[in-house]
């Protein structure tokens, strides 16, 4: 089945880690730490057409999901789908949109719980709950979490693009806002910081102003060491001031009270366009993961592997750096990105939905509903897989429709052979089959021919 077949193109190049994935869009990155893993959530970019078929500008109009990526390494991410969030088919049926998510975990009467808020256009932000940070995912409240019915929230121009942070005594708090009233570019004051309840699902108190200068939207919250840090993206008018503002950049301020006052120090993200050439919104979150510190924003290069245009955003990864002052480094956009933490271990289950790069690849559903579909040329790679203890079986767990066929390879699509496998037509079901001699660490390639269903696969040691 492999004779002649035309191998699909991939939107990422081997040897770069960002963008994240290329199965979707995604946009708007939030993060979350959890159990050795980084969850990363992002807005569901949705390609928009006018009545000709052709590509349009991106509206946001349509978006109703959060995307969940994971990752313990930080180059090879496992899709766990897109989140049904907002209309008819979401856990917020109430809701029309759902953008910018940020997420939380907190222990509760003894149980973990696991918090994603969103927003439903610029006038709130929602909250969903869940028993594991990929979901399944409810509705708590059957209403907004932040609206303008809040104290100090009535005037904000854009309530909306949630960050939030729980303290170490268990504390959480949220910050909302944007938007630049007439006349106040340089001092806004449209953000607001607020504390949770004990649930996370409600508002202790007053919201406090924080007065970033110059800020646009995008809010971030941090704690690092005994110092708050908040963070944002500047506005699209600093043209002219005296301290170094420059358009959409991101920026950050310090605070020992997670409510402020917080005090402005300087720059962590100037546009990603002067570092990948397509310019837009910046948004981004701050992350501590296994000893340091990354920067998840947003650039445009599967749009641009395709050859469309219109702000459809994917996610990337950069490292951090905190000086021993407490300032941060500004970081550097690369598409090379973050180093693998960890090697891949082929002697555990590895999902299907776990890639490194992909060609062809669709990932469908949420929760008990995902599927992974690879047609005739498509294929799935895997970074750093550790064979240290040799290679005796693979195991595959995939349906067929008609019938298809396996290809695992090494290093490289027309690389060494581990292995062959013949999914029949029917049901999942494991098929095993005898490995080639393999050692040592190497990038794993499974091509599909035909119409295969993969769910999973692991090696068995010699």
């Amino acid at each position: 089945m492999f004779d002649n077949l035309e191998i699909k193109a991939p939107y990422k190049k081997n040897g770069e880690n960002n963008p994240l994935y290329t199965q979707r869009f995604g946009a708007d990155p939030g993060v979350l730490v959890w159990n050795g893993r980084l969850y990363v959530y992002t807005t569901n970019d949705l390609v928009e057409y006018d009545a000709e078929g052709k590509v349009i500008e991106n509206t946001y109009a349509k978006i109703n999901k959060i995307n969940c990526i994971s990752s313990a390494d930080l180059v090879n991410w496992t899709d766990h789908g897109a989140i049904p969030v907002a209309g008819p088919e979401g856990a917020a049926k109430w809701a029309s949109n759902s953008w910018a998510p940020c997420a939380a975990h907190k222990v509760i009467d003894g149980k973990d719980k696991f918090f994603l808020y969103f927003c439903n256009g610029g006038n709130g932000v929602s909250v969903l709950s869940a028993d594991d940070p990929a979901g399944p995912w409810t509705d708590p409240l059957g209403h907004g979490l932040v609206t303008r019915a809040i104290p100090q929230c009535a005037n904000v121009l854009w309530l909306f693009d949630p960050a939030v942070m729980v303290d170490e005594d268990g504390t959480g708090y949220l910050c909302v806002g944007g938007g630049v009233p007439e006349g106040k570019a340089d001092h806004p004051g449209t953000i607001r910081i607020m504390q949770l309840g004990e649930d996370m699902i409600s508002i202790v108190g007053e919201p406090q102003v924080i007065d970033a200068p110059y800020v646009f939207e995008d809010s971030g919250i941090n704690r690092i060491g005994d110092t708050y840090y908040y963070s944002y993206c500047s506005n699209f008018s600093t043209a002219g001031n005296t301290e170094g503002f420059t358009d959409g950049a991101i920026q950050y301020m310090t605070s020992k009270n997670p409510l402020g006052p917080y005090t402005y120090q300087g720059l962590v993200f100037t546009n990603q366009g002067n570092f990948f050439g397509l310019y837009g919104n910046n948004h981004h979150s701050i992350v501590s993961f296994k000893g340091k510190h990354y920067l998840a924003y947003h650039n445009r290069p599967v749009e641009k592997a395709m050859g469309i245009t219109g702000n459809y955003r994917s996610p990337q990864l950069n490292e951090l750096i905190v000086n021993e002052d407490g300032s941060i480094k500004p970081v550097i956009g690369t598409m090379k990105g973050v180093e693998q933490l960890e090697k891949l271990n082929p002697y555990e289950t590895v999902s299907a939905r776990t890639m490194y790069r992909e060609a062809g690849i669709r990932v469908d559903g949420y929760a008990d509903t995902l599927k992974v579909s690879a047609e005739s040329g498509s294929w799935i790679q895997l970074k750093g897989v550790d064979f240290a203890e040799g290679a005796k079986q693979f195991t595959l767990r995939a349906a067929s429709e008609k019938g298809g066929a396996v290809r695992v390879l090494l290093d490289d699509l027309q690389g060494d052979v581990l292995c062959e496998i013949a999914v029949p037509a029917g049901d999942m079901t494991d098929i095993t089959v005898d490995c080639a001699s393999v050692s040592g660490v190497k990038d794993v390639y499974l091509l599909f021919a035909g119409d295969v269903s993969p769910e999973s696969w692991q090696v068995t040691a010699e």
